[in-house]
């Protein structure tokens, strides 16, 4: 059963059972929504239905048994469309599904064999009903390898991911490899490290490998803290077996006998799925003193950080593990020279070790196919803001932020939600870590080094779209008191020079800004970008300086003109009252702390714009938006 998958063998065995199974996302998105409500709506109708129904996929003589199978997947991607519950073998796929769906659903897919139209994804671009995922854009312009499994096995059912050939690769490495030829491999793949750097991994093995001394350690960082950003979080709650076998050829590659997994703890639904995953494995004999069968101990724990952001830095990471103040150190030495406890450690984020069964398994020439030279494989994107389609999706790299935007996200949307060819704006890449990208960029490959020199980075993999009513500026603020807010306070150039470029950046939307406030902030950040002592701090002044190269004019509006272009700054907005849509409700009147709006009853109102202090309190108060700003 490990070399069929088992989507094509649930497939096989249908046509000639019957057998039908219905997956329900339980990622976080989707449980947030009500999916575990509809999982057990599921499993009542079913029973009502009288057909038989299981829960667990169980092969008995290599085949599957009569009525339906009832499983929780990880998050399936289309998280916008949550709860989303997938049929197989017919392969269609329902969104926005509630419990009071689930008895339509079962009478008419399960025993009629009929789609449930109303519940189907529409195409926002042609209005068409779109039956499953091979029809949906979405889906169909991705190339999902890392996230294949999240969406179709249980997390929780160690066999499922058995059946899928999990545990192979680990298996491989640990009888038929030597931790020379698993680096070599990983050399050749050239894959490299997800969580932002894009260090080789291979190389970071080989280098750990080479040190002295029989303890080392394996580190699993899990502390996914990038605004918007949730692909660890999904692979975690998705395929924690594959997490685990990841860890398990790393730490046969570089002779550890002991890895930890740190997981933010805002992410319990991780934490708790990758803890089960250790027990289920210890219980199956995948984990343990003696790791099939070569005599080699490997043991793996689980620790929950604090959610500090500047945890996510390596030697922040490890000092949290140790019991210290999450702050990082100078570097070197690194981490694979002296790391936790002073002793080698590898650090790899959990794209990275999620990926790595797939390469031992399937060979580095096969993994190569995909990407490009210098940046092979795909990457995992949070794509969010303003697009029509958001959610967790996967492309190799070098396809283009068009392709993204346009085709898998399926267009820019104004304000009014409408999708607007002409709507796109600019694109934050990389969280607040990253930079910003224009229109000249939609067609730039995206890789690790194509990226840098434009100023930006791939980062852990958020992508925020935003549309021609954002105001740059406003984006520039929310990332730096992002930052400031999580300095470790460890150095003066970050933690001071975060907090002074915070303050201009609010003198500037706040109308209190000079012709010399964007020349000292430019050279701030700077300053800040060389002098600051780790990641956090290097890569904090970055969606300002690549805001202020591609929006320089919107800051100087706000500056020289005292106006925001997006009219989204409120101290610098003007507000009225259109005469002609006021009804004299008094409603904005009644909500004006500073009594600046008069008028009488059923009659158009006025502001005083010499007493307004602009908090924009009429305007959410008035139902008939007859206030306008700008």
């Amino acid at each position: 059963m490990t070399t069929m998958s088992l989507e094509k063998t649930m497939d096989t065995h249908a046509t000639a059972t019957g057998r039908q199974r219905v997956i329900i996302c339980a990622g976080t998105g989707c449980v947030a929504s009500g999916s575990l409500d509809v999982y057990h709506a599921f499993l009542r109708e079913i029973r009502a239905a009288g057909i038989p129904v299981e829960t667990v996929l169980r092969q008995e003589n290599g085949n599957a048994r009569n009525g339906a199978l009832v499983t929780k997947s990880g998050c399936q991607g289309f998280c916008q469309m949550g709860p989303l519950v997938t049929v197989e073998p017919d392969n269609i796929l329902y969104v926005h599904v509630k419990t009071a769906d689930v008895a339509e659903i079962v009478k008419e897919t399960l025993v009629r064999r009929n789609t449930v139209e109303r519940l189907l994804y529409r195409s926002p671009a042609t209005g068409a009903f779109c039956k499953g995922i091979d029809d949906i854009d979405f889906y169909r312009k991705q190339q999902r390898t890392v996230l294949k499994e999240c969406g179709h096995i249980d997390p929780e059912n160690i066999e499922e991911y058995r059946f899928q050939g999990g545990y192979e690769a680990a298996r491989k490495a640990y009888t038929e490899m030597t931790p020379e030829l698993v680096c070599q491999e990983m050399i050749a793949s050239g894959l490299r490290g997800r969580g932002g750097g894009g260090f080789p991994t291979g190389k970071k093995w080989e280098l750990t490998l080479r040190q002295p001394g029989q303890k080392k350690y394996v580190i699993c960082n899990g502390d996914e803290g990038d605004p918007g950003a949730f692909m660890d979080r999904s692979l975690m709650e998705g395929n924690p077996h594959g997490l685990l076998e990841g860890i398990m050829i790393a730490a046969r590659a570089v002779g550890a006998d002991e890895a930890i997994i740190y997981v933010r703890a805002e992410y319990p639904l991780a934490v708790q799925r990758v803890r089960r995953a250790i027990n289920d494995a210890r219980e199956m004999g995948m984990l343990s003193h003696d790791m099939f069968g070569s005599g080699i101990p490997l043991n793996i724990e689980v620790m929950e950080g604090a959610g500090a952001f500047v945890c996510g830095e390596e030697t922040a990471l490890m000092a949290s593990i140790e019991g210290r103040r999450g702050m990082p150190t100078p570097k070197p030495p690194f981490p694979a020279q002296s790391g936790l406890w002073g002793k080698p450690t590898v650090i790899n984020n959990v794209e990275t070790l999620v990926t790595i069964p797939m390469i031992i398994r399937d060979g580095a020439t096969v993994y190569v196919r995909r990407g490009t030279e210098g940046s092979p494989g795909t990457k995992t994107f949070a794509l969010t803001g303003h697009v029509a389609n958001t959610g967790l999706i996967e492309v190799p790299f070098g396809s283009t932020l068009r392709e993204i935007i346009f085709e898998i996200g399926g267009g820019v949307t104004r304000e009014d939600g409408a999708i607007d060819p002409e709507a796109f704006k600019a694109v934050q890449i990389g969280g607040p870590s990253g930079g910003c990208l224009i229109d000249e960029h939609l067609d730039l490959p995206l890789d690790f080094d194509s990226l840098r020199e434009v100023g930006a980075m791939i980062g852990s993999g958020g992508l925020v779209v935003m549309n021609q009513e954002t105001c740059m500026v406003s984006v520039a603020r929310f990332f730096m008191q992002f930052t400031q807010n999580e300095s470790c306070g460890k150095c003066v150039p970050c933690r001071e020079g975060t907090k002074q470029m915070l303050a201009l950046l609010d003198d500037i939307i706040e109308g209190r800004a000079t012709e010399k406030t964007l020349d000292l902030l430019e050279g701030l950040a700077h300053a800040v970008q060389r002098a600051s002592l780790c990641g956090l701090g290097k890569t904090a002044p970055s969606p300002v300086l690549s805001t202020l190269r591609f929006f320089r004019a919107e800051y100087e509006a706000h500056v020289l003109q005292k106006k925001c272009p997006a009219n989204a700054c409120t101290a610098l907005a003007d507000y009225r009252i259109d005469a002609v849509e006021c009804t004299g409700c008094g409603k904005c009147k009644d909500a004006c702390a500073v009594e600046a709006i008069t008028g009488a009853p059923r009659e158009a109102h006025t502001i005083d714009i010499e007493l307004c202090i602009k908090c924009g309190a009429c305007v959410t108060a008035c139902t008939w938006q007859a206030v306008k700003r700008g």
